[in-house]
């Protein structure tokens, strides 16, 4: 089986190569080919280098969807995009990103189908497609309204990907991420950072800035989760799945100050008293504007899930990111 993983530099990307790398037949069946896509090369883990090739394309530019497609991956990963505060300080770029990418490697595979070409494509969605006013739990039936530019560019996106699914054009599933913590490595410009980042600097013994109050509520899975989510829709049976080919993944629904005792439980207080609170009124009239809670048990009856409790999210970091020593 070829698979290609487009964004495979990005954090979700990385870990999902690691994991092929790491255990041979992870997906059900042999990778006889991997390539690796995305805008800067991506690394190659040494246990798969003998069979897997990189390509330092975006996706956005003319013909690259096109050049994607000519090798008729049997499974595609598709990670690729710039993220929420990005996609809403710069319109342009996130709609050329999110959005024209997308479609233009959905429009490529749709070409190639007619010549018997019908690959899996699993797509990274999020739980920024939903929009107030919400209920006290937001199930797969819920209307998407988003109310940011990154939402309503993954929102499209859902769409196009259940519609060219039931023209068959390819076998498509949308994976609603969750906010994924503690994201490893240095502060993005995605909006929800600070959500990692008051956790995974002060267990290096960092400051963090804080900005917004301890009773915003939202949405977690860890990056261990995320990957186990794309790993298991690349292998399941989607027969079973139905008409409705995007699912709200397993979470966490947790408040900051949640987050906050748990780090105390696991890390001492030393390790609480390096956040430092700096309200950021953009910050948080975007936070605002997003879910908090979901019924997720579509998924779960699906084969997905994710953690329970914050202590575990904590703990899987210092396992997977730090050696196992705070």
């Amino acid at each position: 089986m070829h698979v290609m993983v487009i964004g495979a530099a990005g954090m979700i990307g990385r870990k999902l190569v690691e994991r092929l790398a790491a255990a041979e037949g992870a997906l059900g069946y042999e990778v006889s080919r991997l390539t690796l896509v995305d805008v800067i090369e991506p690394p190659i883990p040494a246990p798969i280098a003998g069979k897997s090739a990189t390509l330092a394309i975006d996706l956005s530019s003319e013909g690259s969807a096109e050049r994607l497609v000519s090798s008729r991956p049997d499974v595609i990963f598709h990670l690729a995009a710039i993220v929420s505060g990005e996609a809403e300080a710069d319109f342009d770029k996130g709609y050329r990103v999110n959005l024209d990418g997308t479609r233009a490697l959905f429009d490529a595979i749709r070409q190639g189908q007619r010549q018997r070409y019908f690959p899996r494509l699993i797509f990274a969605s999020s739980i920024a497609v939903f929009g107030q006013p919400f209920p006290e739990k937001i199930g797969d039936e819920f209307f998407t309204t988003p109310l940011t530019s990154y939402g309503t560019q993954k929102a499209i996106c859902e769409l196009l990907l259940a519609d060219y699914t039931r023209r068959g054009f390819f076998d498509g599933i949308g994976i609603r991420l969750p906010t994924i913590c503690i994201r490893p490595g240095a502060p993005n410009k995605a909006a929800s950072g600070f959500f990692s980042n008051i956790l995974r600097e002060p267990l290096v013994g960092k400051e963090a800035v804080l900005p917004v109050e301890e009773n915003v509520r939202h949405w977690f899975a860890s990056p261990r989760s995320a990957v186990g989510f794309f790993v298991h829709a690349a292998r399941m049976d989607t027969a079973v799945i139905g008409p409705r080919r995007n699912l709200t993944m397993p979470g966490l629904s947790a408040l900051v100050g949640e987050e906050i005792e748990a780090l105390g439980r696991v890390a001492g207080p030393k390790a609480v008293s390096l956040i430092r609170r700096e309200p950021d009124p953009v910050i948080r009239a975007i936070v605002a504007g997003w879910p908090t809670n979901f019924d997720a048990r579509r998924a779960r009856k699906l084969g997905f899930t994710a953690e329970t409790n914050f202590d575990e999210i904590i703990r899987i970091h210092i396992e997977d990111e730090l050696g196992g020593r705070i």
